[in-house]
């Protein structure tokens, strides 16, 4: 039988650097993995991110790249077998040759738990692998399971099971009540996700246990594990942890997040980067684009020299057109405007105001 092993992937943003201080200072006795899926094309402040990381936790963060016996970084390896067609949101190429299929050729067949850093304020799954020997964990949230276990768990045709199963599990004073939500069907009225949550807010550890003794019965990862160190953990953590976490830390957080003072015909702004991944990566928002030009003008000018043959990374505008001038000072005026709207988020990072960005884009480029 091979021995379980538990990974965590950092994006070089900043719930997966968080994620990494959390669970390896939290729950040590874990013999964790880490590791890094390397596109070549990441800002600086990434990899200053990967190197703190290091030195804080003492351990050995694996690099992994794609088209790994080629003489090109891997995006470039991959954009020429794409005959130049550059990636985006509708066709992510990116994200499976330069991250998802790395990842999977890391962990090859051996049973995998993954640890995934989407937080508790978050309405989203992120990667979930298709291959059986990968199961995926989230620390951050109330519920760490994912959703197919969670599925299974609860369905129709699981009922008897887990009833015969939750004689074991203790949920305290909310014992009948969790009795009840067991037996009652899903359906129309009563959801999934309504009965999920009906058996956490009656006890989560209780839960936890109740689903670990269930895994017990399956072929996934965590059924070979005689014990998990999670099944205890109640804390649900949001945003403002994650930061607090790096700072605290001495780790810090990636520089791009950091705001930088602009002015627009006399009216004054704030851009920065919302999001880890590539340089060039295609989610950016406009004012993004314009935080690059001119912060990092030659990453800027890399980023256009890949636009060619009529491919582009935006879909309505070139590189070449957005920083002309007119173009340019319209986006920071719209920008400008609408920072005033959300001027009531309270927050040093100006992630807390493009918060709309997060539900964007390729989970396991971002988390």
């Amino acid at each position: 039988m091979s021995k379980v092993r538990h990974v965590l992937g950092i994006s070089g943003g900043k719930d997966s650097a968080a994620l990494a201080i959390y669970v390896k200072t939290k729950y040590p006795a874990i013999d964790l993995e880490f590791y890094s899926c390397d596109t070549g094309k990441e800002l600086e402040e990434t990899y200053q991110l990967i190197r703190n990381l290091e030195v804080y936790l003492g351990i050995k963060i694996n690099l992994l790249q794609g088209a790994m016996n080629s003489s090109e970084d891997p995006f470039d390896h991959f954009l020429k077998m794409y005959g130049g067609f550059l990636p985006s949101a509708n066709a992510r190429w990116c994200t499976k040759k330069l991250k998802l299929e790395p990842f999977e050729n890391y962990v090859g067949t051996d049973p995998v738990v993954s640890y995934v850093g989407i937080r508790g304020d978050e309405a989203r799954e992120g990667y979930i692998s298709t291959k059986k020997n990968i199961q995926s964990i989230f620390p951050f949230r109330k519920n760490i399971w994912s959703q197919d276990v969670v599925a299974k768990l609860l369905s129709n045709q699981n009922m008897e099971q887990l009833r015969a199963l939750s004689k074991n599990i203790d949920f305290g004073k909310n014992q009948e009540k969790a009795n009840q939500t067991i037996l009652k069907k899903i359906d129309t009225s009563f959801t999934l996700e309504q009965k999920l949550n009906t058996l956490l807010d009656a006890n989560v550890k209780a839960f936890n246990y109740l689903t670990f003794d269930y895994l017990k019965t399956t072929d996934y990862p965590l059924a070979k594990e005689e014990s998990f160190h999670l099944l205890e953990n109640e804390e649900v953590l949001v945003r403002d942890d994650i930061f607090r976490i790096l700072e605290e830390s001495g780790v810090g957080v990636p520089a791009y997040y950091n705001k930088i003072d602009f002015e627009i015909d006399g009216n004054k702004g704030q851009y920065a980067r919302s999001r880890s991944g590539c340089f060039f990566c295609f989610f950016q928002q406009k004012i993004e684009w314009v935080w690059l030009y001119e912060q990092h003008p030659e990453l800027y000018i890399k980023a256009m020299d890949y636009e060619k043959d009529g491919y582009t990374w935006g879909q309505h505008e070139s590189l070449e057109e957005l920083i002309k001038p007119k173009r340019m000072a319209a986006i920071k005026e719209e920008y400008v405007k609408r920072m005033k709207r959300k001027s009531k988020v309270k927050s040093p990072y100006l992630v807390d105001i493009l918060d709309d960005a997060e539900d964007e884009g390729c989970a396991a480029c971002f988390i």
